[in-house]
């Protein structure tokens, strides 16, 4: 990592919106699916996962004409497509700590910017679904503002102009390969929270983060963070329903509310509920009640309400292992604390598996 230093300090910091703050992938899954039928199509799964994020929007729409061969040029599919996407719009929740992010740098004056490959029309949707979104950003940008859009820096370099700070006192804040690429040649500094579809982001951000919640302001020297309770945060409160098999959790439809999305990988606790009646606390998939007795098969309502550290179970070593009952032990004091409410009593929407 080659962070903060006293001759570039960070001055602003910089925010692509889809995939970095919003999870707008997720609530608009299915929309192509929906939209293809109407021409007898349907989604090819593996052509979708070599897709780069980050395209505009005339970008996806040739590709997807060409390689769908759908009988429509790409501005009927744009303005075919367009409607069935902001119905979602209103669905897509912020991404665990980006609400935590903006009100900390808003709250100590340091000055926000949002720029986006998205039409600016498109970027002031999604935002309005946000309280206090369009009043913390100075600059707010659509790559219809520009010459081009990312990778192409013009978005970050009229952000920057914008904001009236040069070019090497901003901090992007990126979750896409063309973004990055974008504010490598904006020559600014670049934080990276990719999806594991993105993993080329690795070479070229200066920090790669799995979350938000890992962004650490001090070291770019910006004022830190004060919101931690001993060692674990409170975080906006994110609610799962899933399918409980033999000791792992199973999505097994493409409504299920299961898995977190790519960029929030990390040790959470919460509380789960198997009936009306009992609730237990967990930390990530591990149940912290001894007496925790549950079926083989059945549904399961998660709600997560903290944070302790970064974890990715793929890169799970035998010391990590061992420190397990640890965080057992800190996420079990912690939800006796008023500061990481159960709010399991009330029923939630059940999905069907």
């Amino acid at each position: 990592m080659n962070g903060f230093n006293e001759e570039a300090k960070i001055l602003a910091v910089i925010f692509d919106l889809d995939g970095t703050l919003l999870d707008t992938e997720r609530a608009t899954r299915g929309v192509l699916n929906e939209f293809l039928a109407r021409y007898g199509k349907e989604v090819d799964k593996e052509k979708q996962e070599k897709r780069r994020l980050g395209m505009t929007q005339k970008e996806t729409a040739a590709v997807t004409v060409q390689d769908y061969q759908l009988p429509i040029t790409p501005d009927q599919f744009i303005k075919e497509i367009t409607p069935l996407y902001r119905e979602r719009w209103a669905e897509a929740k912020a991404l665990p700590g980006a609400n935590r992010l903006i009100k900390h740098l808003r709250k100590n004056g340091v000055p926000m910017a949002l720029a986006s490959n998205s039409l600016r029309e498109y970027v002031d949707g999604k935002i309005s679904h946000h309280e206090g979104w369009k009043e913390s950003f100075s600059v707010i940008l659509g790559s219809d503002q520009v010459k081009a859009g990312k990778p192409a820096p013009y978005l970050f370099e009229e952000a920057a102009k914008k904001l009236g700070v040069d070019a090497v006192n901003c901090l992007v804040i990126e979750d896409s390969l063309v973004g990055v690429k974008a504010a490598n040649a904006a020559k600014m500094k670049v934080v990276a929270v990719p999806s594991r579809s993105e993993t080329d982001c690795h070479g070229l951000a200066n920090i790669v983060l799995h979350s938000l919640l890992e962004f650490q302001p001090e070291l770019w020297g910006l004022p830190p963070f004060d919101d931690w309770v001993d060692k674990t945060l409170p975080i906006e409160p994110i609610r799962l329903n899933g399918l409980y098999v033999t000791g792992s959790l199973l999505e097994t439809t493409e409504n299920a509310t299961l898995s977190l999305p790519d960029q929030v990988a990390g040790l959470y606790f919460g509380w789960s509920k198997f009936d009306p009646d009992r609730n237990f606390k967990i930390l990530h998939v591990w149940f912290i009640d001894a007496n925790s007795d549950h079926k083989s098969k059945q549904h399961m309502q998660i709600h997560l309400v903290g944070y302790i550290r970064a974890w990715d179970n793929k890169d799970l070593t035998s010391t990590e292992s061992e420190k397990v009952e640890e965080y057992k032990s800190i996420a079990r004091a912690s939800l006796d604390l008023p500061s990481f409410p159960c709010f399991l009593q009330k029923s939630f929407a059940r999905v069907t598996l």
